[in-house]
């Protein structure tokens, strides 16, 4: 192989993958939200698991990039090990929509794409029309380095012998695929390849096919890489992927004769029968998986122990990973760590009540310690997405995400009020003051209305539901000012009766305008679902 043969493979390899990489970071930026709410629908069936991972894969064009999702996921609780094998089965299916659309014979339109989507991402007019020209590029791109490699193996024809050893020895095309996927971390990359080998006459389908399954093992790796380091569930996840495309290739070995005439039946194209086979494979292993899924998860489980004394500390889901496998689920992550900080809020809010209601001191020292974790984890949250504003996201999603760290901020002051309230409750007992019967009526009347404000405004947030919402912004918000100031009236007269001393009044009066502010930044969080459903009707 001459060095010009050399350098005209990895440079069509180099084109493939990164135009790959163009269509996917397009289809994301086109995706926008939608994609984040995709990926919030899991559930626990494994049939829509599969379904929304081969979605994922579609729309991102990495099967690596979904199950390095689903890896982290399970590390951060956010999905179950069962969801993590329904998504990982369908990220198999979702890759071999690549394959197909590398089949088809469009290399001679590749430089009009190619020039049509340059025109409309460096000319178009609105930020959707620029994503479809990237997306356009990243396309010709690929099919362009399609080309590149078939010409550069021209060398090889005086040495099938090399190639059709693969198909005396299957085993030695299975190792020669999972290498190379190892190698260039795409399993895609591995098929155009084998295509473009076999376009070329070098690779018949009996040696190809071998390539196609150590594709599918190669392809592992990322899963077992995302879960270096992680904890127990996460190794889990990995191991699934692992065992689930291991399993399959032994499947499939054994059936190999049959598998093949299957495949030669459905094309006469060796590039559209390399394509079909690596569908057939995908399809068949998943459906044949499916309905075992639960006993699939008990085997792994056995295979390696979960670890029940395992518990996630600081952050839960914010997983580095998940910048770069995702920018849409790094979204998601950070939606999710604000309302779990939200309701670590509202327990400091309930530490509270149980102070004066219970006259319970140890609450001053939980509420204090809870506020140094909410102040810890608000700065991790927003130094996460900060990292994420600096990667390559669309604008709307950007939106999304400032959305999300403003109501961070509101989250973080409500903490403060908290641990403001626990101190008048310090203050009250170290100067040994009280409260009439009235005045504890009226404390827990505020605490119950506000309590009930931001619990309805975590709701509206997490369930997007604008009901809820307006609930909170229309009729509660009004409801704590009026008894804000109520209050704060029943009160001065209770002072000028002399029913009540001076310095618990001016504790009382204190609590009140905290409780008020707390009810301010719930409103502020509700208006979070507003900003959501704007982005929605424009189609984000």
């Amino acid at each position: 192989m001459s060095m010009a043969n050399f350098f005209q493979i990895l440079g069509g390899l180099g084109l493939f993958i990164y135009g790959i990489k163009l269509m996917s970071d397009s289809l994301q930026d086109l995706a926008g939200d939608r994609l984040r709410q995709l990926i919030s629908s899991l559930t626990s069936t494994p049939v829509k698991g599969v379904l929304i991972g081969t979605l994922v894969t579609i729309l991102i064009q990495s099967s690596s990039g979904t199950t390095v999702m689903a890896v982290s996921f399970v590390q951060a609780g956010l999905m179950t090990l069962k969801q993590a094998v329904g998504v990982i089965m369908g990220a198999n299916v979702g890759t071999t929509v690549t394959a197909q659309m590398i089949a088809f014979k469009i290399k001679d339109f590749a430089l009009p794409i190619v020039g049509i989507g340059m025109i409309l991402a460096v000319f178009g007019k609105t930020k959707k029309q620029k994503y479809l020209g990237n997306g356009m590029v990243g396309f010709g791109l690929l099919f362009l380095g399609m080309t590149n490699m078939e010409q550069s193996m021209s060398f090889l024809r005086g040495r099938k012998d090399i190639f059709l050893a693969f198909g005396h020895n299957p085993l030695l095309g299975i190792l020669a695929g999972t290498g190379l996927t190892m190698l260039v971390q795409s399993s895609s990359a591995t098929i155009g390849l084998t295509i473009a080998m076999a376009v070329q006459g070098l690779l018949p389908l009996d040696s190809a096919i071998p390539i196609l399954m150590g594709d599918n093992l190669g392809t592992t790796i990322t899963a077992i890489l995302a879960s270096l380091g992680a904890s127990r569930s996460a190794k889990q996840a990995a191991a699934g992927h692992v065992l689930f495309n291991l399993i399959g290739v032994c499947i499939f070995l054994a059936a190999m004769p049959l598998y093949k005439h299957i495949v030669v039946s459905t094309s006469g194209d060796i590039a559209r029968q390399i394509a079909n086979a690596h569908t057939i494979f995908n399809v068949t292993n998943t459906l044949i998986f499916l309905p075992f899924t639960s006993a699939f998860v008990a085997l792994i489980r056995k295979i390696i122990p979960s670890d029940v004394d395992e518990q996630l500390s600081g952050p839960q889901y914010l997983d580095p990973k998940l910048l770069s496998a995702s920018p849409a689920a790094a979204a998601d992550a950070v939606r999710k760590e604000v309302l779990r900080l939200g309701h670590i809020t509202l327990t400091m809010l309930e530490d509270v009540r149980k102070g004066f209601v219970n006259n319970d001191p140890k609450m001053i020292q939980q509420v204090n310690q809870t506020e140094k974790i909410v102040n810890e984890m608000t700065h991790r949250i927003a130094a996460y997405a900060s990292e994420l504003w600096e990667r390559h996201i669309s604008s709307d999603l950007s939106q999304v995400l400032s959305s999300y760290i403003n109501g961070l901020g509101d989250i973080e002051r409500i903490g403060d009020h908290a641990q403001n309230l626990i101190e008048m409750y310090e203050f009250k007992l170290e100067h040994k003051l009280s409260f009439s019967g009235t005045g504890m009526t009226e404390f827990l009347e505020m605490y119950g209305l506000v309590h009930r404000s931001l619990t309805l405004s975590l709701e509206a947030v997490e369930e997007e539901d604008l009901a809820k919402a307006h609930e909170v912004i229309d009729v509660l918000e009004e409801q704590v000012d009026d008894m804000e100031q109520k209050l704060r009236k029943n009160h001065i007269h209770r002072l000028n009766e002399g029913n009540c001393t001076p310095s618990a009044g001016v504790v009382f009066i204190d609590i009140l305008s905290n409780f008020e502010r707390i009810g301010d930044h719930a409103h502020n969080l509700a208006l979070i679902v507003k900003d959501m459903k704007r982005l929605h009707k424009k189609g984000v």
